[in-house]
């Protein structure tokens, strides 16, 4: 990778029943978490103050139901609403996460924040996985199959055990910054902005 410092959004999911203005103000208590998590924590503080320096860019996105309370009628927490699936599938990733429970609002989950940096949105430099194998030296792997589906060949070659589609699939992973950011590209392709 060249010196260029890397373009960084901070990226949250809200709840849709919500106003668009209380939207923006969970979002925003969501942020203010976060830079309260990640205070004296090495590299998470570094990233957030390079954000929170040179970007400050937010993509608010719907994050569907949030269903933070108990069953009253039993002692199992079984539904979740899509907000509280999302963050443990976050969780579950290892991204750094804040989250906030609006306590005006019955303790709802009612913002998750994680700040993404542009290998996973800028697609134009960045290109998914089926895009870059026509533009790189593993083009041969998409031409080999004449007639089909480049995004069903991509497909195939990222679940392939074949050597030569393993280091294709491996050099475009290294090249979007890493696993994290593959799960972070999948992931968001999920959601429309709130």
């Amino acid at each position: 990778m060249n010196n260029k410092k890397l373009e960084l959004r901070m990226y949250g999911l809200v709840p849709y029943n919500i106003s668009p203005i209380q939207q923006g103000i969970q979002f925003g208590h969501a942020v203010v978490e976060y830079g309260q998590i990640v205070k004296g924590k090495k590299p998470q503080e570094i990233i957030y103050n390079d954000w929170a320096d040179n970007w400050k860019t937010f993509i608010i996105l719907n994050g569907g139901t949030s269903n933070h309370s108990v069953n009253r009628y039993s002692d199992s927490e079984d539904f979740f609403g899509s907000m509280e699936n999302n963050l443990k599938l976050l969780e579950d990733n290892n991204i750094q996460i804040a989250t906030f429970y609006e306590p005006d609002l019955n303790d709802m989950l009612s913002g998750i924040v994680f700040i993404v940096e542009e290998r996973v949105f800028n697609k134009k430099d960045y290109p998914d996985f089926s895009d870059w194998l026509m533009d790189s030296k593993y083009a041969d792997l998409i031409r080999a199959e004449l007639g089909a589906n480049v995004y069903t060949i991509a497909e195939y070659i990222k679940n392939s055990t074949n050597k030569q589609d393993q280091k294709a699939y491996k050099e475009w992973v290294d090249f979007v910054g890493g696993e994290k950011n593959v799960f972070l590209r999948d992931f968001l392709k999920n959601f429309r902005l709130a």
